[in-house]
């Protein structure tokens, strides 16, 4: 997991072949982002998903992991407080993993909590559980989703 901002971007490149593209595309969206919905940039190599959603508390949070995508969550605007835990260290889970939509949540609790203000971003990596949208606010982001 990596809390950043975009002036320290370039840092990230070399992770993966999309990163440098993805990182360009944040450094260029519009004045007025779209709110909510589903872009393919780079067909399913590189998706933008674009949400503006009332936050939520902890206790109504859940973890979750990705297996096929990394996810660039970058904030537009509001504050996402973040759950975050590593993903071997969570035993609980909800359901199976779903394979169709690349997701698997879990009953357990994150390890830690990082805040990500507007103008910042995490990065998730396959391996990390993360729980996202906790806030007492709007939050107004997008997530990279970047193929393995």
């Amino acid at each position: 997991m990596i809390l950043d901002t975009l002036d320290n971007a370039d840092r990230y490149t070399a992770l993966h072949p999309m990163f440098a593209r993805a990182f360009d595309y944040l450094r260029h969206l519009p004045v007025q982002p779209p709110e909510s919905g589903r872009l393919n940039l780079v067909g399913e190599h590189l998706v933008a998903i674009y949400s503006a959603v009332q936050g939520r508390a902890r206790d109504a949070a859940q973890l979750e992991c990705h297996r096929r995508y990394i996810d660039i969550q970058y904030v537009i605007a509001g504050c996402d407080e973040m759950g975050w835990a590593p993903l071997q260290d969570c035993h609980n889970p909800v359901a199976a993993f779903n394979s169709d939509k690349d997701i698997q949540f879990f009953h357990d609790t994150p390890h830690s909590w990082v805040t990500a203000r507007a103008g910042s971003f995490c990065i998730f990596f396959p391996e990390d559980a993360h729980a996202p949208l906790i806030s007492d606010g709007l939050i107004h982001k997008v997530v990279l989703k970047i193929e393995v």
